[in-house]
């Protein structure tokens, strides 16, 4: 789901959201939840404070002005703060709390466990990727949806204070070359040409300048042309210069810094920390090699259903042969961008009324369709989600990457479009926006292997829902099921197995029909990542597992609906968590089927 933005080099999976835990609903609950609660509430003010670009995303607008702090006093400020929050925990009396503040202490206590492990690995000074950084930072602009005076004046000060984050970035990025925390220089070949994005002449060609040029209607006339002409001036004298810097500091010092290795074993300690990446990502006690295998079978499994499609559209030839005519035949792709974004908006429309046979609970919030800046799309993939604002002044908002056409198949737009928008991930992640009565630090965040295993789950539902008619469309959805089993087998060859970039991208031509552009641009995103890519597949296969087991136990009792219902209502969970919830729901049906 989708791309990492300049903030994610602090943020924690339990950020973060304008509501507050309102004090009358509070005095009602026993101290020890009181005291817990309070908690809750501390941490998340602390951690809007220190993620204001976030805050601003979800509609909190008390810090709208300003970049978060990437000083050195900053890191050490929200170390001590971890600490401090886990020290808080311990005072906690557990037997006193209700069964639910037993298991957000427990997710609580987990995250703040994880954000202080994670401080032995200061993987903050790689503050930049190929796919995300401060030489994308004005990305923030369309995300903030400004509307107001008040909204541009914001975006200006933001603007005024570019030269003081930019100092601080490259302050990291040199660090991080004194420490041995540099990325890959593969990757980081790609970045001088979206820095160069920045460099324009005229200050009103400025990606930074792009809110300026479509201001509402609404908005008087005089306010438009001042604020436009402030804006002129701000990008001329900090923006531009700022950017100047990081392109000289980054081509004359940092690039040749960059180190020849791509797996993250190579990194300072770095086999322990890509272990403790595949723990996080998964919320298992998998080990790189468990995942690898998993991966190895999975690529087997798939790659026999794929033979099977290609056996009914009477292809003669291999299974290379077929994903070679794939890639290449004219009919199976588009050469207008427009015709691409069509499809993708019929496709959103021809799901969106089948919904009711997945659920009996729709979210609130509507998503939208974005393309994705011209700035970034070579250099990332195919599509993206991004959550509403929690205030609901933004919609969810399905990106679709328009550059080169010819790299985006047909047939892959159904299962594309059920992955990110519904009954994927807007579908998800709007319904735990809404869900009542839990902690907000619940409601908005999660663990990426429930929400990227619900999307990959939820392609499969197409199916259920009358997709996938066409054979080649439901090759799509096995190309796409083993993009992610490929995942498993490359991230874990790559960043512990000692693979080559090579190696990995020869895996992926050789077991999917996806474009080579767009195959590089993975791997490019694995190498970047560590450990991402292996929640999609390993929380789809525990899901599927789940569904498998309620529909053998409860035979025509059971309710697809209230199966997905009960899997959705507590938010994203980790595996284990889910697989208890969902165990105890099974029995509760069998014994209400058998009164």
């Amino acid at each position: 789901m989708g791309r990492m933005q300049f903030c994610h080099v602090l943020l924690s999976v339990f950020a973060l959201c304008q509501a507050q835990v309102v004090f009358s609903e509070v005095v009602s609950r026993a101290p020890a939840a009181i005291q817990l609660h309070q908690i809750f509430e501390d941490s998340w003010n602390e951690d809007m404070r220190q993620s204001p670009v976030w805050a601003s995303m979800l509609g909190d607008r008390r810090y709208n002005d300003q970049w978060q702090d990437l000083s050195k006093a900053a890191f050490v400020q929200r170390a001590e703060q971890t600490k401090g929050m886990l020290k808080r925990l311990e005072s906690i009396d557990l037997e006193r709390l209700s069964e639910a503040d037993r298991v957000n202490f427990e997710l609580f206590f987990q995250a703040y466990s994880e954000r202080a492990a994670a401080a032995e690995h200061p993987t903050h000074l790689m503050p930049i990727s190929q796919r995300g950084g401060i030489q994308t930072l004005d990305e923030t602009g369309d995300r903030l949806g400004l509307q107001s005076v008040q909204d541009f004046e914001d975006w200006l000060a933001r603007l005024e204070q570019i030269d003081v984050l930019m100092d601080q970035t490259i302050d990291l990025m040199t660090q991080g070359i004194e420490q041995g925390y540099v990325p890959p220089k593969i990757t980081m070949e790609r970045v001088p040409a979206q820095i160069e994005k920045q460099l324009v002449a005229q200050a009103t060609d400025s990606l930074f300048y792009k809110p300026f040029k479509q201001m509402p209607a609404a908005m008087a006339a005089p306010d438009q042309v001042r604020l436009q002409q402030a804006a002129e001036s701000v990008i001329a004298a900090k923006v531009r210069p700022a950017y100047e810097k990081l392109y000289a500091f980054f081509n004359e010092t940092y690039l040749p810094a960059c180190r020849a290795d791509i797996g993250a074993s190579s990194l300072p300690n770095g086999r322990a920390y890509y272990e403790s990446r595949v723990r996080a990502f998964t919320t298992t006690d998998m080990t790189p090699e468990d995942v690898h295998q998993i991966g190895l079978t999975e690529v087997a499994r798939i790659r026999a259903e794929m033979t099977a499609v290609m056996n009914d559209v009477e292809f003669k030839g291999s299974l290379t042969a077929f994903f070679e005519f794939l890639r290449n035949d004219p009919q199976f792709y588009f050469t207008d961008p427009k015709d691409l974004l069509q499809a993708y908006q019929a496709t959103a429309k021809q799901i969106d009324p089948t919904l009711v046979q997945l659920f009996t609970k729709l979210p609130r919030m509507p998503y939208g369709i974005q393309v994705i800046p011209e700035a970034v799309a070579p250099d990332t993939t195919t599509a993206y989600y991004t959550r509403p604002a929690a205030d609901g002044s933004r919609p969810g908002y399905y990106w679709v990457n328009l550059y080169d056409p010819s790299a985006r198949p047909k047939f892959e737009i159904e299962v594309l479009t059920v992955h990110e928008a519904v009954p994927g991930h807007h579908l998800q992640i709007a319904l735990q926006q809404e869900l009542e009565g839990l902690p907000n630090f619940r409601r908005y965040s999660g663990y990426t292997v429930f929400t990227e295993g619900w999307g990959l789950y939820s392609e499969r539902l197409g199916y259920d829902v009358g997709l996938y008619q066409d054979p080649y469309s439901r090759f799509g959805q096995l190309s796409y099921d083993m993009w992610r089993a490929v995942r498993l087998v490359v991230d874990t060859g790559m960043h512990y197995k000692g693979w080559t970039r090579d190696e990995a991208i020869a895996y992926f031509v050789a077991n999917a029909p996806r474009k080579k552009l767009d195959i590089v641009n993975e791997i490019d995103r694995y190498i970047s990542w560590p450990g991402q890519a292996l929640a999609y597949k390993i929380g789809q296969l525990k899901m599927s597992e789940l569904r498998q087991r309620a529909s053998s136990a409860l035979g025509d009792g059971f309710d697809l609906r209230r199966f997905h219902d009960r899997m959705l209502e507590n938010g994203a969970i980790p595996l284990s968590m889910l697989e208890q919830t969902m165990t105890d729901w099974i029995a509760a049906e069998a014994q209400a089927l058998a009164d």
